[in-house]
């Protein structure tokens, strides 16, 4: 039976950046969910937002910020796609629904005809070459994600072709990571990009974000509304007020605490489970942190049951794998961490540890600050002694973990990769790839842990059916033993809409809000 701790209520993200979310209430989500389908939405109608993130670059390359990704969902397309209610691919830019199979590793991707950008011109396939070679460039944030992929290159204007390292049976999902748009854009055009999409940007800066429908487009997915207006308010309580007062239709990031106070307005607060997480992260190169069991020991000091409901108000459910209960290739792992403090001191013992003292670093998200005064607790519980040191994000990584022979100990911290997708290998390679997360940060690269795993995540993206759970499964287990990062529980993520204002919209389980194909009675 499921550890379900979160109330199948309602409610929203909080979300992943670069530092850095399947359905609700169990596998299946509400069949009341979504907004209301006798509503009649307007041809001029305009979508109102309260969004809970800040930017105002929304250059496409590489692209991580809350805001930036949700805002481009609308206005940029990839050949492909995903539908973030659901993570399907569909076809976007590409004219059919799957590519072309040359070989293996060879295909190609007709664009569809007559695909224009905002501004009249043609989409042309050295668009999309272009893209992909500024998104793998040295130090690319989707590099490794896009790292199966030979080359790119174009055939004919009309034509994308596509060499891989080796077959890989994601392909449609990870090209939507690749975003159309002239190869003449230069990065100063590219803050406030044009695209291929539904929508157009109007006008972007710190306070607001406007769109409109994009006259050009000719794709399945034509904007149902005029116009969308998304306020940027950060803080919760203006936030709340927006959609309480009427102002907004859709809040993001619905805080528990507040729920009561969105909903007496009139809205509903809808969750959905999501992938986004805290995790403790390892100094594994620093004694006693080199030995799992020593890891394995913090895991099962902290009751984490206890932390979903204190500090998370029960909108979380407890880790059973790296993956939540609800995604398609989840796996119960080999290990399961529950709270059992003699378990903890009994590891604590095999590995020879004693009158431990660790300072557990922080980022300063205040639902990640709000979790640790219990970590502490549960940690001191059995012996290990712990001081608390909380620091944002940027100087956390860069001033302890992001240097040359770090001597940091244990980090907490929080993380959601699902803003660009949920297949395995994606999530995998986010904090166990071959790059700055096991290079520096868990100083895992070299361990025996970090080379069985990387053979088990090539045999599944080369392999299908039970072949690939399988090796996902061995995956999953080994990370349940090995633990250099590994996750407490998976949040809910809470979002406020008024139904009877709009038509086929749903909350999705990760940062961000989806408008395509959604249409507004205003």
């Amino acid at each position: 039976m499921k550890r379900l701790t979160q109330r199948c209520v309602a409610t929203v993200a909080l979300g992943a950046t670069a530092a850095l979310a399947l359905s609700a209430c169990g596998s299946g989500g509400s069949s009341s969910s979504g907004s209301s389908e006798s509503a009649s939405a307007k041809g001029d109608g305009t979508i109102t937002a309260a969004v809970a993130y800040e930017n105002d670059n929304f250059n496409p390359i590489s692209a991580s910020s809350a805001l930036v990704l949700g805002a481009n969902w609308h206005v940029m397309e990839g050949l492909y796609e995903l539908d973030m209610t659901d993570f399907k691919p569909y076809k976007a830019l590409a004219a059919e629904d799957e590519p072309t199979k040359i070989s293996d590793t060879e295909y190609e991707v007709k664009l569809r005809e007559g695909a224009k950008y905002s501004d009249g011109n043609e989409v042309k396939a050295a668009d999309l070459v272009n893209s992909f070679e500024k998104n793998t460039a040295e130090g690319g944030l989707y590099g490794p994600m896009l790292s199966f992929i030979e080359s790119m290159s174009a055939k004919d204007d009309q034509t994308v072709s596509i060499k891989l390292k080796y077959p890989f049976a994601a392909l449609k999902e990870r090209l939507s990571l690749v975003k159309a748009f002239p190869a003449s854009a230069t990065d100063d055009d590219l803050i406030h990009p044009i695209g291929s999409g539904p929508y157009k940007y109007d006008k972007i800066d710190k306070s607001a974000v406007d769109f409109s429908k994009n006259e050009n487009y000719n794709g399945d997915r034509e904007a149902k509304t005029a116009k969308m207006h998304w306020d940027v308010i950060k803080d919760d309580t203006a936030r709340s007020t927006a959609v309480q007062s009427g102002t907004a239709q859709v809040m993001e990031a619905v805080p528990a605490a507040m729920k009561n106070t969105v909903e007496s307005g009139g809205a509903k607060v809808e969750s959905v489970q999501g992938f986004g997480l805290p995790f403790l992260m390892f100094n594994t190169k620093k004694a006693p942190f080199d030995n799992e069991k020593v890891r394995q020991a913090f895991f099962y000091a902290i009751d984490v049951d206890k932390l979903i409901k204190n500090a998370m108000s029960g909108e979380a459910t407890a880790a059973t794998s790296f993956l939540p209960e609800n995604h398609p290739n989840y796996h119960k792992a080999k290990n399961v961490y529950t709270h059992d403090a003699d378990k903890a001191k009994s590891l604590l013992s095999e590995a020879g540890v004693s009158g431990l003292s660790i300072t557990l670093l922080t980022t300063d998200h205040p639902w990640i600050t709000a979790l640790a005064p219990q970590i502490k607790n549960d940690l001191d519980a059995i012996g290990i002694n712990t001081t608390i040191k909380s620091e944002a994000s940027a100087s956390l990584y860069a001033n302890n973990t992001d240097v040359d022979n770090p001597t940091f100990d244990v980090v907490l911290a929080p993380g959601d990769p699902s803003v660009f997708g949920n297949d395995p290998d994606l999530l995998l390679n986010w904090w166990y790839g071959d790059g700055t997360w096991t290079q520096k940060r868990t100083q895992w690269k070299d361990s025996e842990g970090f080379t069985k795993l990387h053979e088990l995540m090539q045999t599944a993206v080369t392999s299908t059916g039970d072949t690939q759970q399988q090796a996902w499964n061995d995956a999953f287990d080994l990370l349940s033993e090995q633990v250099p990062l590994y996750p407490l529980f998976h949040k809910t993520v809470a979002t406020a809409y008024f139904g009877d204002q709009l038509t086929n919209f749903k909350p999705i389980s990760t940062t961000g809000l989806y408008f395509l194909g959604v249409g507004s009675t205003k």
